[in-house]
């Protein structure tokens, strides 16, 4: 495919963006070449800057669950900027957004909009801190929560896919209250609680992680963390910024059953719009500024156009259950496909998937937890990716990335997908 227009592009941004992109992973560093400049999208497709068009399956990092530049957000958009862009002040959408959420997502009884999943989570640690008293917090190895400096400890995602997985300017006091334990290790959790008694005050995990790519919470695993947190008296919270809404209406805590203590929000929730939120129950979130002194404030919070993106979206959702099954209909047939693929071609890869969101891991071993993730070869991977892109299937630029699947897929996006994998693998296989 001719890429010239979004080579000249990317020439250009380095001359006044660091790196020539404005979040790390879109600089393609872990699979080669140039990044793709997008110009528009619709349904299931991207065009790039050279008009050349393909199935993408990330999905602006999986907030389009209904496809890009869907007519119901749309309208509602068009319809909330005649009123103006922003106001500052208080709307009776942030009401009616917060009520749906309260009345969608199990742990939420009092909810707080803000700009951004890492704007959420920074949030959501420092009321847990103000709520407990304790200065520690505890954090899996891989799952990824931002880009807030208490969460560089042992990151995911963009943080290894850049290979600097504790950050540069992160001070040591700071690492010193971030505790690192092991995703899917129970173990791990009760004996850093125990060796840290009373000091920390919350732990925060994705409960489906997506940021080592698709990793799923074994059976007992998050129920245990239930338990711990209660023995302990610590503030469980779930960074469902990726899961929330996807997995179901209520998340990841909805299908597993789990009721954490906060909850953080994002992506889908702002229907493609830069929104995030934090909530949970009524005598935590009390403690935030103005009824109590935990402080956080935000000019932008429930930005009226972002508001009525984001109550359109969960509106469709709420009243669509069918999503959910289209949705993982179409995910569970390009996974049955790429399995059959393997077996075909008698490789052995790993894939893990849950819902619409799965990963293909270049490894032939159990991905369960950041340690298993970093065994997959991500040369493979790179190669992988290149070959897709050249037939049109536009993947996440990282293995440590979970693909999303939107309602726009349809019989006809899956078998192309499902016929480039072959494809691509056996071109791997024959080098």
């Amino acid at each position: 495919m001719n890429n010239q227009t979004s080579k000249a592009l990317f020439d250009r941004a380095q001359r006044s963006i660091p790196g020539g992109v404005n979040s790390p992973v879109r600089a393609f560093r872990a699979v080669g070449g140039n990044p793709l400049f997008i110009k528009s999208a619709k349904g299931a497709y991207i065009t790039d800057e050279d008009d050349n068009r393909y199935i993408e399956l990330i999905n602006s990092w999986g907030p389009m669950i209904l496809g890009h530049a869907n007519e119901v957000i749309e309208e509602a958009v068009r319809n909330a900027i005649s009123s103006s862009l922003s106001f500052g002040a208080p709307t009776a959408k942030e009401i009616e957004i917060a009520e749906l959420i309260i009345n969608m997502v199990p742990s939420v009884e009092r909810v707080r909009m803000v700009n951004s999943g890492t704007e959420a989570t920074m949030s959501a640690i420092r009321v847990a801190r103000g709520y407990t008293g304790r200065d520690k917090i505890l954090k899996f190895e891989g799952c990824y929560h931002g880009h807030g400096d208490s969460f560089l400890i042992a990151a995911g995602s963009g943080a290894v896919t850049m290979g600097t997985p504790d950050s540069p300017g992160v001070t040591t006091g700071t690492a010193a209250d971030t505790i690192s334990v092991i995703y899917n290790n129970l173990d791990s959790v009760s004996n850093a609680l125990d060796q840290h008694k009373g000091e920390v005050a919350t732990i925060i995990l994705e409960p489906v992680a997506g940021n080592m790519g698709c990793v799923l919470p074994q059976e007992g695993f998050l129920q245990g963390l239930r338990q711990l947190c209660d023995q302990h008296g610590v503030v469980l919270i779930f960074d469902e910024v990726m899961t929330g809404f996807r997995l179901a209406k209520g998340g990841a805590q909805e299908l597993f059953g789990v009721t954490p203590d906060m909850t953080t929000l994002g992506k889908i929730i702002g229907g493609g719009m830069p929104v995030g939120a934090y909530g949970g129950k009524a005598e935590i979130m009390d403690h935030v500024s103005p009824v109590g002194p935990v402080y956080q404030a935000g000019t932008l919070s429930g930005n009226p156009i972002a508001m009525a993106a984001g109550l359109a979206m969960l509106n469709y959702l709420n009243d669509h259950d069918e999503v959910y099954t289209r949705i993982k209909s179409s995910t569970d047939q390009i996974v049955a496909g790429i399995k059959q693929n393997l077996v075909d071609l008698q490789l052995d890869y790993t894939i893990n998937q849950l819902g619409s969101m799965f990963s293909l891991f270049f490894t032939h071993e159990a991905v369960d937890n950041f340690d298993d993730a970093k065994k997959t070869n991500t040369e493979s991977f790179g190669k992988y990716f290149r070959g897709m892109l050249d037939k049109g299937i536009y993947l996440a630029p990282s293995q440590y990335e979970a693909l999303f699947i939107s309602t726009a897929i349809g019989d006809q996006e899956v078998k192309a997908i499902v016929d480039a994998n072959k494809e691509v693998l056996q071109s791997l296989k024959d080098q």
